[in-house]
């Protein structure tokens, strides 16, 4: 069974197997999350996804997808891309959201990850509502078939922290 915990702090701090990063579908780096893994774990990081895209995946990464490189000079093994969608008024993308979390487990599985870090999947930039990420980031975890022994949700604030313990 996954034990989840929660962290105020910082992703990029995270001393465990993998850390997901909350990309965008370049896989060459942004703002927010994808900007912070990118500046601290360095150019091997980049240098991975440049390579990532001159294979597979030359148009990019399709959101809900996730895919892994080295973590560069991050205290953890492995970095796994996922791109999370835009939220919408008017457009129900929650199986999107959910599928981040599902297709980075599946990754972490398939890396023997036993311990990962996720942030808040498009609850920054993107607009997802806070609770409502929350509420489908535990979900998705608690009904995913995994070998991953913790999943930590390390969340940058105070009020995303209060999200996830009441989803939780």
């Amino acid at each position: 069974m996954t034990e989840i915990v929660l962290i105020q702090g910082d992703i990029t701090e995270q001393a465990v197997d993998a850390v997901v990063n909350a990309a965008n579908s370049s896989l060459l780096g942004g703002g927010g999350v994808d900007g912070a893994i990118h500046r601290k774990g360095g150019p091997a990081i980049l240098s991975a996804c440049r390579d990532l895209r001159a294979g597979h995946y030359g148009k990019g990464l399709a959101t809900g997808q996730a895919v892994a490189t080295t973590a560069g000079n991050l205290p953890a093994r492995w970095v796994i891309h996922t791109v999370g969608p835009v939220w919408s008024a008017t457009d129900d993308r929650s199986a999107l959201l959910a599928s981040c979390y599902r297709e980075s487990l599946r990754v972490a599985d398939e890396l023997g990850a036993q311990t990962v870090a996720f942030p808040a999947v498009s609850t920054g930039i993107y607009g997802w509502p806070m609770d409502d990420g929350a509420r489908i980031a535990v979900e998705t975890v608690r009904a995913t078939d995994t070998a991953v022994r913790e999943v930590r949700f390390v969340l940058f604030g105070p009020q995303a922290y209060a999200a996830f313990a009441a989803a939780l």
